[in-house]
């Protein structure tokens, strides 16, 4: 069972980091109602919200294919009928790899609140 949820947490992970990514490609990071929330420079800046964009799309599309990669072994595991398991040490790594996935996923939208910064100056 736990093997399902930890399938789930990381397809869930790939489905919402590609429609992220989807929205930095559709040029719609700074529309409020279907972006995020961003700062008023960026949104008033042609430049600044196209980078933005860029930032979103890229950082969200390799957080996708990063959050893909585990569900093969994961996969693998519960198509086996209970003959194969995952080590404590193993599933430590699913941690530490899912935290680094986080992080990665958090860049584009700090990024984006220096580039508001820089611009405000």
């Amino acid at each position: 069972m736990a093997y399902l949820f930890l399938f789930g947490c990381f397809l869930l992970l790939v489905v919402v980091s590609s429609l992220a990514a989807r929205t930095g490609y559709r040029g719609k990071v700074c529309d409020g109602a279907v972006g995020y929330e961003v700062p008023a420079a960026v949104k008033a800046d042609p430049a600044l919200r196209k980078r933005a964009n860029d930032l979103v799309a890229f950082w969200c599309t390799g957080v996708a294919v990063l959050g893909a990669a585990p569900l093969v072994p994961l996969g693998i595991v519960i198509l086996s009928g209970g003959g194969k398991a995952i080590s404590t040490w193993g599933l430590a790594a699913f941690a530490g790899y899912a935290l680094i996935i986080g992080i990665v996923g958090g860049y584009p939208f700090e990024k984006i609140k220096q580039l508001g910064a820089s611009a405000e100056r």
